[in-house]
């Protein structure tokens, strides 16, 4: 992971973030070239197909040099910074030349480090946090009423429409962008990166501007001004509902966390022959129950939290569903504890983060792991491990509105359980009519762990803890 040379300058690479990742994007720079850090200090922010995470910087000293532009993406091992430790005079000189080193010199740059790849791992202290102050970036606007920079709150519409920006004129030579990423945006879009003033050190063109360059031409409706002899910025809004000849549409690159998400499902559809049963069951019982257990002045317990229980109670007795299966063996592999994961819907697409022994777990430690993990899913702060090692998937797509569903499984597992809306309907109980809660539950199998025999015990178990919650007490 480091590199180290003369002077003490130790090279620290992107991380192996864990679950095959190989590349990660950087979302945000945390210090800059001359910065001080410490040892295990976050140094960038960066987003993979799993999450959203802080990387560490093993050693502490002064920054002597950045690698990738906010916006870029680097394969695992890239350089990200180097590191002048010890107060050498490589910390005034910036990167030294590679050459060998004492074993001596080894050992000490080792003490230096802490070998941590991501937040708090192997480390008993908090690292340090220090978070630059942003400039105001600046907003520039051509002739035919492009801009750039970030918006930060700003009111698009008033300076995309003769607010008081800087025009940006046209520059020979060479374009100051870097990311390739950067250009094939400006590229798709049919924007000249020539007339942007960037916003990055020395006047780089980061995504962001060109970004906000196609918010502005969007807002003014893609004018072309004849006089600035430029092309026009399409309104990719406009575009996609355009019904003339030969229209492309909008293109959405399938990448990161919806990346991730289409290649999983794909995956668990292509390997796993997979089967659904449902049924509707009478919820009322179960609503009261937890109404009940919240009239105390203790912790308030969730609705997806008695469901995780009862699942947990079910696979105890169905444990052919808490399982995976190695092709390559030909053998089915059942899991002694349960990791159950939960479907839920962020800005950045659906993720599934996963409690870890949730069978060992009562309602209220449950309660508490889904509203932390919950929150870190909201927030985009969830870690690789996190997001990964579950053996069964709860998914409450009830709260869309929805009374059913057929969920996919969420590979490698066995098997998952939906739960539709809560809604009251006319139902027979005890014999007459009347309205009750009603909820359907829906499961998802692979057939190849399982036949339908037990796929409907288990289903059917759970019913009848949502119809009669005494009966999981029986199972305690």
């Amino acid at each position: 992971m480091a590199h180290a040379s003369d002077g003490h300058v130790l090279e620290f690479k992107l991380p192996d973030l864990g679950e095959g990742l190989t590349e990660a994007e950087i979302v945000r720079w945390l210090v800059e070239v001359g910065d001080v850090v410490a040892v295990d200090q976050p140094v960038v922010e960066v987003e993979t197909a799993k999450a959203m995470v802080e990387v560490p910087c093993p050693y502490g000293g002064v920054v002597t040099a950045r690698f990738g532009e906010e916006g870029a993406e680097l394969p695992v091992g890239a350089p990200l910074v180097t590191v002048a430790v010890g107060g050498g005079p490589a910390a005034a000189d910036g990167p030294a030349r590679d050459s060998e080193t004492s074993a001596e010199d080894a050992e000490e740059r080792k003490a230096e480090g802490s070998g941590n790849v991501l937040v708090g791992y192997g480390t008993s202290e908090a690292p340090a946090r220090r978070r630059r102050v942003r400039p105001e970036p600046r907003v520039t606007t051509g002739a035919s009423g492009r801009a750039n920079g970030r918006a930060n709150g700003r009111d698009l519409g008033t300076e995309a429409a003769g607010g008081p920006v800087r025009t940006a004129e046209p520059v020979d030579g060479p374009v100051p962008v870097i990311s390739p990423l950067v250009r094939r945006l400006a590229r798709q879009h049919d924007l000249d990166l020539r007339e942007l003033t960037g916003s990055g050190p020395d006047g780089l063109i980061l995504r962001a501007d060109v970004e906000y360059a196609l918010r502005a031409a969007a807002v003014q409706g893609g004018r072309t001004d004849p006089e600035a002899g430029t092309s026009r910025v399409p309104d990719t809004a406009s575009a996609a509902g355009s019904s003339a000849s030969g229209s492309e549409g909008t293109r959405v690159p399938l990448k990161g966390v919806r990346g991730a998400v289409a290649d999983k499902l794909s995956r668990s559809r292509r390997e796993i022959p997979d089967a659904t049963c449902w049924v509707d069951a009478d919820a009322t019982e179960l609503m009261r129950a937890r109404t009940a257990m919240n009239a105390s002045d203790g912790p308030k317990i969730s609705l997806v939290a008695l469901l995780a229980r009862i699942c947990t109670a079910a696979l105890a007795r169905f444990p052919e569903l808490n399982s995976t299966v190695d092709t390559e063996a030909r053998e089915i592999v059942r899991l002694g504890g349960v990791h159950l994961g939960f479907a839920a819907q962020t800005d950045r697409g659906l993720v599934v983060p996963v409690v870890r022994d949730a069978h060992t777990r009562d309602a209220e430690s449950l309660t508490a792991e889904f509203a932390r993990l919950t929150e870190a899913a909201r927030t985009g702060r969830l870690t690789p491990g996190e997001l990964t090692g579950g053996t069964f998937t709860l998914n409450n797509y009830g709260v869309f509105g929805v009374d059913g569903s057929t969920p996919i499984i969420n590979h490698p597992e066995a098997a998952m359980l939906g739960v539709g809306r809560i809604v009251p309907k006319p139902w027979v109980h005890e014999g007459e009519l009347a309205v009750r809660q009603v909820v359907q539950l829906s499961l998802t199998f692979d057939h190849r762990v399982c036949d339908g025999g037990t796929a409907g015990g288990f289903l059917r178990y759970v019913a009848d803890c949502v119809e009669q919650p005494a009966v999981l007490l029986r199972t305690l």
